[in-house]
């Protein structure tokens, strides 16, 4: 392995979960790392899940809305939708929220590690990263990784 790394907590997944979690301990005055498997903080909501979708349903409630101020007497013309700028209005909310989540990480000064993690004692973290494997010991550690549907066994699956 390349290095090796201590501190006090350690918290897998970097979602609402896991960066709530490593910004309060880091507040409370812990030495904190972040690991994500993900180049980017925020997980599944943040980077393809709930905030991308509700910006993109954000334009489908204009619409509406538009469409509803008839009922009043405000009348516009006829929606058309530039998908290329919808998609970039989504990418610059995404984007604008994941360099907030970096900008406080480093503020904190929780360090962030790109990788994948496994345990391999109690208190010790295998991560393969870009870098090649690296050791990590901690003291403590709160797993985040978020969740994963099981199919159950005689249930169709949809």
């Amino acid at each position: 392995m390349s290095n090796s790394i201590r501190t006090h907590l350690v918290v897998l997944g970097a979602g609402p979960g896991g960066y709530t979690a490593a910004f309060r301990a880091a507040d409370l005055g812990m030495d904190v790392v972040l690991i994500e498997r993900y180049q980017k903080l925020g997980g599944v909501c943040l980077n393809v899940g709930c905030i991308p979708s509700k910006a993109l349903l954000h334009a489908a409630e204009v619409i509406e809305e538009a469409r509803h101020a008839a009922s009043y007497g405000v009348t516009f013309g006829e929606a058309s939708i530039d998908l290329d700028k919808l998609r970039a209005h989504k990418d610059k909310v995404v984007g604008t929220m994941n360099a907030g989540l970096a900008s406080m990480a480093r503020q904190r000064k929780v360090r962030t590690i790109t990788g994948s993690a496994r345990f391999v004692s109690a208190n010790e973290l295998e991560i393969e990263s870009g870098q090649g494997r690296q050791l990590l010991r901690f003291e403590q550690c709160i797993v985040a990784v978020g969740s994963q549907p099981v199919k159950l066994p005689g249930f169709p699956w949809q």
